[in-house]
């Protein structure tokens, strides 16, 4: 079994943490509470780069080891990191899990050290017609982001 965690920070007053699993080969297993949102959908994705020198801006594009083009979680064509939306209650507060197979936390496509990103805006899942669905889903800005490290 391998663990990883993610504490997110934020100027925006966004906060919480993000734990992944992910037991031999199968999936992994990512849940997370976050506190601090506005109401609705966040985009929320693994960035390819675990740099936040400057804030969420330095952790690049989505991860995308494949070169494919933006999708939803169950979509055949996306890009690894798309991890389509978290849904916060009225509170601002967001408690989801999701289990995916293209994040793994070995191996030469490992998210180890990337970056986890929440957007403002709901993620439009590459399907709303926006010059950008087909990159970023139209998420809009970056207003929590934290660097995937090991956990014991």
């Amino acid at each position: 079994m391998v663990k990883a965690v993610v504490v997110l920070n934020s100027s925006e007053g966004v906060s919480g943490t993000v734990s992944f699993t992910q037991e031999g080969d199968g999936p992994t297993t990512v849940t997370g509470n976050l506190s601090g949102l506005k109401p609705g959908l966040h985009g929320f994705h693994v960035h390819a780069l675990g740099d936040t020198t400057n804030g969420c801006m330095s952790t690049g594009p989505h991860f995308n080891p494949n070169g494919k083009e933006h999708g939803a979680p169950e979509d055949e064509v996306r890009h690894a990191g798309d991890l389509g939306n978290i849904t916060a209650g009225e509170d601002g507060t967001a408690s989801f899990t999701i289990v995916d197979k293209q994040i793994p936390l070995s191996g030469p496509h490992s998210i180890i050290g990337r970056a986890v990103v929440v957007h403002g805006d709901p993620d439009d899942l590459g399907k709303g017609g926006h010059e950008l669905s087909k990159s970023t889903g139209n998420a809009g800005g970056r207003i929590a982001c934290g660097i995937i490290g090991l956990q014991g």
